[in-house]
């Protein structure tokens, strides 16, 4: 008996010098994973345990993705609060790292899970001529991803023809049309995008396929009028010297 209660004496005196630091967030995180959406305003707080001996001053320090933060002197000690206003699309998957200064293993981190839409309400025109390709771009950049769909006239896009070509990276999608022609491509293009949590946006080009100009090479038609008027003018002077010699007296 007398071992057992010395054991136990013996496991909470360890317990009792073990250091530790905790962030406290508002809104409260789940873990270490703090939700939040742009233009919104945190508060990350960050507090010694009481397992660190409260007549020592503990120095805090503050990182965020490895980068040290700046902090006043009155806010480094023991207790150590920061503000992220406003949040915006960059501050999705930030870390940061609270620690004591003195010990760098003794540290608690939170990560920011930022959502937010596509940017897409706005309508574009394009113009593109008979026979040239034009692409149309839409910015789908979101947290939570989307899905994307493209529509013609209302009508979802049929993509089985060679004339039509979408790609997607994440960032931006994109629809490619190859040798435009009016009775097919002319009309009113739609990228909608479908979120998990802002539900079907979509972005509008009005696309309207002009007669072709015929254009020619600038450059070339000027050097080629240059060397005609050149010959020219040279004919002229040499006939006209020509002429002289001709009625000029013995």
């Amino acid at each position: 008996m007398k071992v057992s209660v010395s054991v136990s004496l013996l496991l909470l005196c360890f317990v009792c010098r073990v250091k530790a630091v905790t962030i406290e967030s508002c809104p409260l995180a789940t873990g270490n994973l703090l939700r939040t959406e742009v233009e919104k305003t945190l508060t990350l707080t960050c507090i010694t345990d009481e397992g660190i001996d409260p007549s020592n001053q503990n120095e805090l320090q503050w990182f965020r993705n490895g980068a040290r933060v700046n902090l006043a002197e009155e806010n480094r000690w023991s207790l150590s609060s920061l503000c992220v206003q406003p949040v915006t699309k960059e501050d999705n998957g930030v870390v940061f790292i609270c620690q004591l200064k003195g010990d760098a293993s003794v540290n608690s981190s939170i990560e920011f899970d930022v959502q937010y839409p596509p940017d897409l309400n706005d309508t574009k025109e394009v113009f593109v001529e008979e026979t040239s390709d034009v692409v149309l771009s839409c910015d789908v950049r979101a947290n939570p991803p989307v899905t994307v769909a493209w529509k013609k006239d209302g009508e979802v896009l049929d993509l089985t023809s060679g004339s039509y070509k979408t790609t997607n990276n994440g960032i931006t999608a994109q629809l490619s049309i190859t040798k435009a022609k009016r009775d097919v491509h002319q009309g009113t293009y739609i990228c909608e995008v479908n979120s998990s949590v802002y539900g079907i946006m979509g972005r509008t080009f009005n696309v309207t396929v002009e007669d072709k100009v015929l254009r020619f090479p600038v450059g070339p038609t000027i050097a080629g009028v240059v060397v005609v008027l050149c010959t020219i003018v040279f004919a002229l002077i040499s006939r006209r010297n020509k002429i002289i010699k001709c009625i000029k007296p013995n």
